[in-house]
């Protein structure tokens, strides 16, 4: 538990320390904002600084840093480890300057951005990447809550589609007449959960393996059907929690609201921060649900039928709630499990709408354009959705391939502001080693990872760090002409 603590610190003073030197590099001002220079009372609208900071942490979090913080404790300590020093170098970096590059850029979505320092190919590939993945989002948290749901009560057909008729409704109106008034309320309730879980960490104190008895994958030594490395898969399992591309398409939606860029970093390097310590939290609990000393957590607790290592983070994330909780605990567990994915499935498609309306510059002010974006877009949802319901393995499948295209989204999404920072002549190194890191993460990954190509080690491991030198040979060659047209230096200083 030391170890815990001291990485609660340590997150609390990335956003006093470095949080502030990232502010710095970008360096905000008093310029109006596009809420006020494009207001529509729709999706550009000034809203309060605190209300926007609980619809961005509702946005980025939902279920992705509990799930995903439960299922990479299985690896170790390092765990504890990729959470702080990612969420503090790279994914609060990520999440805060992709909001402020939007405003400064009319708050525009991310694939323009994209386009603007990437060019228009690239523009392209990543409006079809992006809102694929935001589709895929959507389709998977319908199902997820629906099942849940169809559970309790009712059928999964009905919960299918009241959720898909929530999701039109939410997509078309103004942020403020649903998101606005509802978001803060769910984020309130995760919020106080992660509180009430935090405490009573502290209060039972459990021995859970600590930073100082090794970083090894302890995963492997505790079941023998592991399969997985630390290196690359870790990065992809702890996504949200450290750092996610899908944020990139959800920082411009609250860049729309902001009326000052001084707000900035409590907005989005904050509510990332934020995110950082729920997910340490829920790290620390799957901790000691799978290697607390002398029994593990599932040793302790009655988790008939999903009982052993192999138990599924859902299952983790009701038996704790429940046990350590009690009944008030059940009720966040569900508001947890089924709220937070449907708040992230409409944001996603609303974030869609707007990105595809950027594109081919449509304006969304009136009722028709909307429609004529949400239309299609929701028949490509709901076909997808039905696929998923046709086959068996159709979520599991789903879910294997957005955690890689969500870290491949974040590589190109870094790279992007890497290139805006040279440009600007500011201190690009800020964005360009979590560039460099994520696109071996992204590139060996897809080589080694039994979920695509499954190489053996000694293949996927070269033939990643082969595409990664591609990637970075090509982003330095620009740089090489780059600086040679303008006349600058290394240090962007003009000779």
């Amino acid at each position: 538990m030391i170890s815990f603590i001291i990485c609660l610190i340590a997150l609390i003073l990335g956003y006093l320390i470095y949080g502030k030197v990232v502010e710095g590099v970008f360096g905000p001002d008093d310029r109006p904002t596009p809420a006020m220079e494009k207001a529509d009372g729709v999706d550009f609208i000034a809203l309060p600084t605190w209300k926007i900071f609980m619809i961005q942490f509702l946005n980025i979090a939902g279920t992705g840093p509990i799930f995903g913080a439960i299922m990479g404790a299985k690896f170790g300590p390092s765990a504890f480890l990729w959470i702080v020093f990612g969420c503090i170098f790279a994914g609060a970096v990520h999440d805060y300057l992709s909001g402020m590059v939007s405003m400064r850029n009319g708050g525009i979505g991310l694939p323009e951005v994209i386009g603007k320092y990437l060019g228009t190919k690239m523009r392209t590939a990543m409006l079809v990447l992006t809102v694929f993945l935001l589709i895929v989002v959507g389709a998977i948290f319908i199902y997820s809550p629906a099942v849940i749901l169809g559970g309790i009560c009712g059928s999964l057909t009905f919960w299918i589609v009241a959720i898909f008729i929530y999701y039109i409704i939410a997509t078309m109106l103004p942020i403020k007449k649903i998101i606005g008034r509802v978001y803060p309320l769910f984020a309130a309730s995760l919020l106080f959960m992660a509180l009430a879980l935090l405490v009573m960490l502290l209060v039972k104190w459990p021995t859970i393996p600590e930073i100082w008895d090794g970083l090894g994958n302890r995963a492997m030594e505790a079941s023998p059907t592991w399969k997985d490395n630390i290196f690359p898969c870790l990065f992809i399992v702890i996504s949200c929690g450290a750092i996610s591309g899908f944020h990139a398409t959800q920082s411009p939606l609250m860049g729309r609201c902001l009326g000052s860029e001084r707000m900035g970093r409590p907005v989005f390097y904050g509510a990332m921060i934020t995110e950082g310590i729920v997910a340490m939290i829920w790290a620390a609990i799957g901790s000691y649900f799978f290697y607390a000393s002398p029994q593990p957590g599932y040793e302790l607790q009655s988790v008939a039928g999903n009982s052993g290592f192999a138990t599924s983070a859902p299952h983790v994330v009701n038996i704790i709630c429940r046990d350590w909780l009690g009944m008030v605990g059940g009720i966040l567990a569900l508001l947890g499990i089924v709220a937070a994915p449907i708040t992230t499935g409409d944001t996603a498609l609303r974030s869609a709408r707007l990105i595809i309306a950027d594109f081919i510059k449509v304006s969304q002010k009136k009722t028709k354009p909307r429609l004529y974006i949400t239309i299609p877009l929701f028949l490509l949802t709901f076909s997808l959705l039905m696929w998923q319901v046709a086959n068996p393995e159709g979520f599991g499948v789903l879910w294997q391939y957005l955690g890689w295209f969500n870290q491949c989204l974040t590589a190109i999404t870094l790279w992007t502001l890497t290139v805006y920072l040279i440009k600007e002549r500011k201190m690009y190194m800020i964005t360009y080693v979590p560039a460099v890191f994520m696109t071996i993460v992204t590139s060996t990954y897809f080589f080694v990872s039994g979920q695509l190509l499954g190489l053996p080690a000694m293949v996927g491991y070269p033939l990643g760090l082969c595409v990664s030198a591609v990637v970075w040979g090509t982003f330095h060659l620009w740089y090489l002409k780059y600086k040679k047209s303008v006349g600058t230096n290394d240090e962007g200083e003009k000779i």
